[in-house]
């Protein structure tokens, strides 16, 4: 019964906790000229979404382009994977840890 009644003990002891935080002083933050600053105009959606869509991206050049630089990457991932060490350092090692 008492290993049921800690966790809700705990939450309840960790939420008083939060509450005795101490807020941050936000009364006049907001400038006078702000305060006066009119309401921005709102637009209609149509003209910005066909502007957006007319400044899209080219599916077929964007997917080019990706998969060029996801070669790349993998190209310089595989030589990356390979041994810092030539054939001689690495035997020049391995007699003196022996």
């Amino acid at each position: 019964m008492t290993r049921a009644f800690f966790p809700a003990v705990l939450c309840a002891g960790l939420s008083l906790l939060g509450a005795c935080t101490q807020f941050p002083a936000l009364d006049r933050t907001i400038t006078p000229a702000l305060e006066a600053a009119d309401y921005p105009t709102l637009v209609p959606m149509g003209p910005v979404l066909a502007s957006a869509e007319a400044t899209g991206v080219e599916p077929v050049q964007a997917t080019a382009t990706m998969n060029a630089r996801v070669a790349a990457l993998k190209a310089r991932a595989a030589r990356l994977r390979g041994s810092v060490l030539s054939g001689a350092e690495r035997q020049r090692l391995a007699k003196g840890l022996h």
